[in-house]
């Protein structure tokens, strides 16, 4: 893929923020803690501030994460991004503006925003259960199944666990009826996938470059792998003070399958789930034991495998905040209901949407959502609806989450009940 165009890449200056009609006031030359002091007091924008930012290497080190990347909207546009740190602690190459994070369950919330497109057009219900549009072989018996709705998926009800122990012997079934509980479920998200397959005839990728990507101007996202992908993508790293690198399972098991992909002359990218299936015998051939286990490890994931530059998350992030009326985005009562409570809890502190947490705080509700793939791999995004702002960052280390809290707190003076409970 080409380098990015100039205006892809926002530097670190606030000249251009300016330049859009943002206002900051004195805040750009106030000292480093009263400059903070008013960010807290007035939430002027969500840019870290620069003391912050030129103390970021320090924390860096301390806290063994070798890159990071983060990515603002302000006025629901998209107006910084910057990267600090290597892609690969042993290889020195630097974080870019092309460089391709793998952001985990980020995932989640833009397959969810796929799911309501199809909903709005009228090919996809809210409500009628997955089994009418989907069975997957791998799926168990019982009346609960029967029962299983997309809105069960996006609002994580479903019964269902996060992940199996053993995908390719044990059979997916819930543990409750749905819409009792909420149960996190990454295995709920890739049967709702295998339902939009069966919906559009394509492939995950195939759908989400055309119904989101290529709209939205995100062309450097992808839930797929290519070698060229593969180039500009982060390497995950364990805690500090552990010997070597630790396993790279999603890179790991792509590399096998797009061996056997190319064999056939195929893109993974174009991979669905009955590809995957067929393929698998060949690829757990080539691949290290246990690396590969069923067709979902060598499938773009609809819950996990989503790589892209933060500036391209800020970008899904400000269609969140700040509806335009394209004829492509959701309609104004889909993307409420997509940042609106789902299911009632009793003593639960936040709240499950079509997609994402929501959190009151002493500044209104606040949507986010965590990710982290191996453990390794620690993301997190923010946004704030009514003031039509979003943060994003995404790391490549263990204690990446450690190091977003620091972000999350310098940039918009919000301490999230989520970091701690």
């Amino acid at each position: 893929m080409p380098p990015a165009e100039p205006d892809a890449c926002i530097p670190l200056t606030r000249r251009r923020l300016l330049g859009a009609g943002i206002g900051l006031g004195t805040l750009g030359v106030l000292p480093g803690h009263a400059a903070a002091a008013l960010r807290n007091a007035e939430a002027v924008d969500w840019i870290p501030p620069e003391d912050f930012l030129a103390d970021l290497p320090r924390q860096m080190r301390a806290l063994g994460v070798p890159g990071i990347g983060m990515a603002v909207v302000e006025r629901g546009e998209p107006v910084w991004s910057r990267g600090f740190g290597v892609v690969h602690a042993g290889r020195g190459t630097p974080i870019a503006d092309t460089t391709l994070f793998e952001v985990a369950s980020l995932s989640k919330p833009v397959f969810a925003y796929l799911a309501l497109q199809l909903v709005d057009r009228g090919e996809l219900s809210l409500d009628r259960p997955l089994v009418e549009y989907l069975r997957p072989g791998y799926l168990g018996n019982g009346p609960w199944v029967d029962a299983i709705t997309a809105r069960d998926v996006l609002r994580h009800s479903t019964g269902l666990p996060d992940w199996r122990k053993d995908p390719a012997h044990e059979p997916l079934v819930p543990a409750v009826a749905p819409g009792v509980r909420i149960d996190y479920s990454g295995e709920a998200f890739v049967w709702l996938q295998l339902a939009v397959e069966a919906i559009t005839g394509e492939s995950l990728d195939a759908s989400m470059q055309r119904l989101l990507f290529g709209p939205a101007g995100m062309r450097d996202s992808s839930y797929a792998w290519s070698p060229e992908l593969a180039a500009r993508s982060v390497y995950g790293h364990g805690p500090p003070g552990a010997k070597g690198m630790p396993p790279q399972m999603l890179r790991e098991q792509w590399q096998a399958a797009q061996v056997v992909a190319e064999r056939h002359g195929q893109s993974l990218k174009d991979w669905r789930y009955a590809d995957a299936e067929a393929a698998l015998p060949e690829v757990q051939a080539l691949a290290p034991a246990g690396l590969v286990a069923w067709p979902g490890d060598i499938l773009a994931n609809a819950a996990a495998s989503l790589r892209c530059t933060v500036l391209d998350y800020a970008r899904f992030m400000a269609l969140m905040v700040h509806a335009r009326g394209a004829d492509w985005e959701l309609l104004p009562a889909t993307r409420t209901a997509m940042l609106t409570p789902q299911i009632e809890v009793p003593g639960r502190w936040s709240e499950k949407t079509l997609g994402w947490n929501l959190e009151p705080t002493a500044r209104g509700p606040m949507f986010f959502h965590s990710g982290s793939n191996g453990g390794i791999f620690k993301t997190f995004a923010l946004g704030d609806a009514a003031r039509q702002r979003a943060l994003v960052v995404a790391t490549n280390a263990a204690q990446g989450n450690l190091l977003y809290r620091r972000v999350v707190r310098a940039a918009t003076g919000i301490d999230l009940l989520a970091f701690d409970v």
